[in-house]
């Protein structure tokens, strides 16, 4: 009878097991033993400490150093141009190793990640290699490309210390006068998924314990693309179809590819500041696509949910905020301080849960684990000695020649024949470095002129890819061209980023427009050159120029430009945007009803393969 009934028993639980995973629909996942480190050291964390790892303050924010340990800060980032006085790959390292080994100081040793807006390279760091913009890379439909440079990022990255890139940029950018247009990959959602998996890839490698890995951060959740009229930070409005549709797929790839980090989105959703939208940050991120990952803010954006900074506190946490980006020092009201003490009185009040700061917590000391600091908290000074290297430049170059759309090229004016007797090379992007890298570099809104050490400019390149016997002269505004074979004139626009960059207008400068005209007036064939982070309006001079050719914002690796110009290498990369007529035609986008742009989406020409001399090199 004891035998039958043990036996029943067996038989049951298998049965109810059965049952319960009919009716759940999934095995609870078995928990990695870097969760199980996690879940350890949470339960030995006082409320205070939890709140200290929710909590990342900007550098130039902080009042007093060692408020690291004395509030258990969990993260740090250099924002904008909060960098500190070297801006040199040691001077950063240096300023992270001095902040990690005060975190290091408190009762748990639990070590800081540190954040950087490492979107176009480890743009903030002075002769670092600065990687052509997305748009630019979106122009190449090469995944394995995206990864490769990804991983140089990395390695750049994790020279100065720095652990969390806050990118990739996966937007859809649905209207050129957004001024982050260039930030994202391209108009087509399609391209999005395959681009944001492999950045994803490259910028955290195999194995997020890795030393050149850094933890990746997929931006901006949800629909920063679409906003109506291309406003910053503005309202984006449709049904949650067609939101998820054009602007969430990116995200499923990332998640996919195990993004550690999201960031959320300044705008909004149908009116709804997303920073406080509960629907799309818990239920449809956290819970429908399963991401285990931080969930942070962006630069002080809970503070646009409402007047109240408490109150703004309140809803963000609850809404599924793991980590609060803090910018602003003790000259303004809404510091890291505040944020700490309405933190702990919104728990007192029951308003935020026990759960929810569990919840956040947990996330945040798991990918810590994963990445290995707790073993690893420094910087590891072979890779300092490896940002800006030759070697790096050379994918950055490479990824220069494969972004490069040619629009236009009457009578095969291109490639330019390195016998020429003289090149003259005019316009205002020529000579400029600062130009060609456009906005996130070195300072948050980029600037013109020599900003950044190493790299090649322009001219600087067809000068030394020309033939000896070729002269190549230079002037800025197109005069003394008369008398050359060839002009090359290099237009576009100067360095701007989100907030300054939107743009309602976007036909070519009335200069830009004269110095090709100068140059036109030697009666020589002319080509052009744009630099630029969206399409222009060029109809008006594409008819009086011979040959064309989108550059975007190449970065610092001018001599990719060289490489094609002179048909070392072919023509590779075709349109990740329609390009419009006229401002009147925009917003265009593939799939539009009555599609007519004046170069489709996918558009780009090549060199004849009997035009072409293959590189040696």
């Amino acid at each position: 009878m004891k035998k039958t009934i043990r036996n029943m028993v067996l038989l049951t639980v298998p049965v109810i097991a059965f049952m319960l995973i009919g009716f759940t629909g999934s095995v609870p996942a078995k928990k990695s033993a870097n969760e199980k480190k996690a879940e350890t050291l949470l339960a030995q964390m006082t409320l205070d400490e939890k709140i200290g790892q929710m909590t990342q303050v900007d550098i130039a924010a902080l009042d007093n150093d060692e408020d690291i340990s004395t509030l258990a800060i969990g993260s740090m980032l250099s924002g904008g141009d909060s960098d500190p006085a070297d801006i040199s790959a040691k001077g950063w390292a240096d300023t992270f190793d001095k902040y990690q080994s005060i975190a290091l100081k408190t009762r748990l040793k639990i070590p800081i990640i540190y954040g950087i807006d490492a979107v176009h390279g480890n743009n903030n760091v002075n002769g670092a290699v600065i990687f052509p913009h997305n748009v630019g890379l979106g122009c190449t439909n090469n995944a394995a490309l995206v990864e490769k440079t990804s991983r140089i990022i990395a390695e750049e990255v994790r020279g100065t210390g720095t652990q969390w890139a806050f990118a990739p940029c996966i937007a859809v950018p649905q209207n050129e006068r957004w001024g982050r247009t260039y930030e994202g990959f391209g108009e087509n959602p399609k391209l999005i998924k395959k681009m944001a998996t492999a950045s994803v890839k490259g910028l955290q490698g195999k194995n997020l314990a890795s030393p050149t890995s850094v933890l990746a951060c997929a931006k901006h959740f949800l629909g920063d693309g679409g906003t109506t009229n291309g406003i910053d930070q503005g309202n984006t409005e449709c049904d949650e179809t067609t939101l998820r549709k054009i602007h969430m797929t990116g995200y499923i790839d990332a998640i996919k590819a195990g993004v550690g980090s999201i960031m959320v989105s300044y705008s909004s959703w149908n009116g709804q500041k997303m920073h406080g939208n509960k629907h799309l940050l818990t239920d449809v991120l956290k819970g429908e696509l399963g991401f285990k990952g931080i969930l942070v803010s962006d630069w002080a954006a809970i503070d646009q949910l409402s007047p109240d900074f408490k109150k703004d506190v309140e809803i963000s946490i609850n809404a599924g905020l793991d980590m609060i980006m803090i910018p602003n020092g003790s000259a303004k009201p809404n510091n890291y301080k505040e944020f700490i003490m309405n933190m702990k009185e919104l728990v007192a009040e029951g308003k935020i849960p026990m759960s929810r700061i569990d919840d956040a917590v947990l996330r945040i000391l798991k990918v810590k684990y994963d990445m290995d600091l707790f073993a690893h908290p420094m910087t590891d000074r072979k890779l300092t000695e490896k940002v800006g290297s030759a070697e790096h430049r050379m994918v950055a170059r490479e990824a220069v020649r494969q972004t490069l759309v040619l629009l236009k090229n009457k009578n095969n004016v291109l490639p330019v024949s390195k016998s020429a007797k003289r090149i003259h090379v005019a316009g205002i992007g020529a000579d400029n470095i600062g130009m060609q890298c456009g906005g996130w570099t070195i300072g948050w809104q980029g600037a013109m002129g020599n900003i950044i050490s190493g790299g090649t400019t322009i001219l600087q390149a067809l000068k030394s890819t020309a033939g000896k016997t070729t002269n190549v002269t230079y002037s800025e505004n197109g005069t003394g061209a008369t008398g050359a074979d060839l002009g090359v004139v290099v237009i576009g626009e100067t360095p701007y980023a989100e907030m300054k960059g939107d743009k309602e207008d976007l036909s070519l400068s009335e200069k830009d427009i004269a110095v090709i005209e100068e140059v036109k007036k030697a009666g020589i064939p002319v080509v052009v050159i744009l630099l630029s982070g969206r399409p222009l309006i060029i109809e008006p001079i594409l008819n009086k120029v011979d040959a064309f050719v989108v550059a975007w914002l190449p970065g610092t690796e001018g001599q990719g430009i060289a490489d094609v110009l002179f048909g070392d290498y072919n023509f590779k990369g075709t349109l990740s945007h329609s390009w419009p007529k006229t401002m009147a035609q925009i917003p265009v986008n593939i799939g539009d009803k009555n599609y007519d742009p004046l170069f489709k989406y996918g558009f780009g020409l090549q060199y004849e393969i009997k035009k072409v001399a293959v590189s040696k090199k």
